[in-house]
């Protein structure tokens, strides 16, 4: 073995060495925290923000994955409703176990119309609380609700209430941008997608399949 080849050898065992290292710590606390958490099983609130993309796809990736473990599913769509869209057909397929409601009629640039929309929004409220009251539901998805929040179309502190009243064991998961405070705070899990890039500013329409 040549000089350089045996100082980049070692170099490489190095940086080796001192990952597996720092991995070896960094287990240690993850391990510690597992065994720290709660282990029985809770329905916890998910909210997904802000102005990025992806905020319904994941929503719509944890209903698949509740699906997976046998769960039933209810879909709630607020705001949304004018352009049949690839989850709603699909998620159509499993009657069984998913029930789909589209409840809005399209955006409010679109519509132009509060008091339709707060009308609209107010009956898919009472569907989600249908939801909310079934403990056979293992998931209830409640798609753009924030923006049905954040337009006053429906009480903050109501919904919290029916959040909060829910069966044990079920899990409601939150899309839409911004979500109020309120319900930020009651929430178990937020996240906030924040833009990087996206191809509709480069001029690029909406594309089936990654946008609708």
């Amino acid at each position: 073995m040549s000089e350089q080849n045996s100082e980049n050898h070692n170099d490489s065992q190095a940086i080796n060495e001192r990952h597996r290292v720092r991995m070896e710590r960094k287990k240690a606390v993850i391990d510690a925290q597992i065994a720290a958490a709660d282990d029985q099983p809770i329905g916890i609130i998910v909210v997904n923000t802000g102005n990025g993309k992806g905020k319904s796809s994941s929503g719509f990736g944890m209903a698949i994955r509740a699906m997976g473990h046998g769960m039933k599913v209810g879909v709630v769509q607020f705001i949304k409703g004018a352009l049949s869209t690839g989850e709603e057909k699909f998620l159509r397929r499993f009657p069984d176990e998913v029930s789909f409601h589209v409840m809005g009629e399209g955006y409010t640039w679109d519509t132009q119309n509060r008091e339709r929309d707060t009308e609209k929004a107010q009956l898919a409220w009472q569907q989600a609380r249908t939801f909310l009251a079934d403990p056979s539901i293992g998931l209830v998805l409640l798609d753009e609700l924030n923006i049905a929040l954040k337009y006053r179309y429906l009480d903050v502190h109501a919904v919290i209430a029916d959040l909060l009243e829910r069966p044990a064991m079920q899990h409601v998961v939150i899309t839409g941008r911004g979500a109020p405070e309120e319900l930020i705070a009651i929430a178990d899990t937020v996240t906030e997608m924040a833009v990087v890039k996206h191809a509709f500013k480069a001029g690029i329409g909406a594309q089936a399949g990654t946008e609708w």
